[in-house]
């Protein structure tokens, strides 16, 4: 059994009177892959701001390997969904990728091997030199991910990385992480709304709900190691997963929220 990388306890948070999360308590183990699903208004974003370190909770704690997380640990990386804003038109692909690096590794020549692993990771060997604005919307997000990699770090949070990307991008950039945190062995904590996306990537699917907030179950995937978009979906306990996970977010709907919840068919037809 893997130990639990990331533990959090008791975690609660309130803006003013209105509590968003309320007495959340889970792990995530080292070398998983955890999907963190829930309905619109469920506060899967507050929760990946308060795991990162980018907001206090208002009570209850987060720790990365025992060590309580009060701001972004250096062992962490995160992949936003925006990542034309992430990214410095100005410098070059490979400049992008290396500019975390400079305040944990001092010599040039380190990070510009650093950075170019992470680039032949991610399949962009040959766009070293272009500029972000050169490069599709698919590619730059697997510049924002090479440089998460670059850093080595110990975990990586993933909100929605792949929501403004065509679907068969979006498809490609599954697989791509799939395959990076596989032969990487990295851990890996991804907000999806997507709940086909959540079910294929993941090894565990927490799933939020209620009001505050809470979890609402944990489900373990079990589909194995190596996994395909036509293969994988196809199979019945794929299709029996996906359900499951609709059915919890359904029952953990927020009240008032605006449904934004794929179900099983549009997920599948979108």
């Amino acid at each position: 059994m893997s130990e639990n990388l990331l533990v959090v306890e008791g975690l609660s948070k309130s803006y003013g009177d209105h509590q968003v999360l309320g007495n959340l308590n889970f792990n995530v183990r080292a070398g998983e892959f955890m999907s963190i699903v829930g309905p619109s208004g469920a506060g899967k974003t507050t929760l990946l701001q308060c795991l990162s370190g980018l907001i206090d909770p208002s009570s209850g704690t987060v720790s990365l390997r025992g060590n309580r997380v009060t701001e972004p640990p250096k062992e962490m990386a995160i992949v936003f969904q925006d990542y034309s804003r992430s990214l410095m038109p100005w410098m070059s692909i490979l400049d992008n990728v290396m500019l975390p690096l400079r305040s944990t590794v001092k010599d040039k020549a380190k990070r510009r091997d650093r950075a170019m692993e992470a680039l032949v990771e991610v399949g962009l060997k040959g766009h070293t030199n272009k500029y972000p604005w050169q490069l599709s919307g698919g590619m730059q997000q697997r510049v924002a991910i090479a440089r998460a990699l670059a850093y080595a770090p110990a975990i990586v949070l993933m909100d929605e990385p792949f929501a403004s990307v065509d679907a068969q991008t979006r498809a490609d950039l599954e697989d791509l992480t799939l395959r990076v945190k596989n032969n990487l062995g990295i851990t890996i904590a991804l907000v999806t709304h997507d709940i086909d996306e959540a079910v294929y990537l993941a090894d565990r699917v927490l799933v939020l709900g209620r009001k505050p907030t809470e979890v609402v179950e944990m489900i373990e995937t079990n589909l194995g190691v190596e996994r395909d978009q036509v293969t994988t979906k196809s199979t019945r306990e794929f299709a029996q997963l996906r359900a499951r996970v609709y059915k919890e977010i359904r029952h953990g709907e927020i009240p008032g929220s605006n449904g934004g919840v794929e179900t099983p068919l549009q997920v599948a037809s979108s």
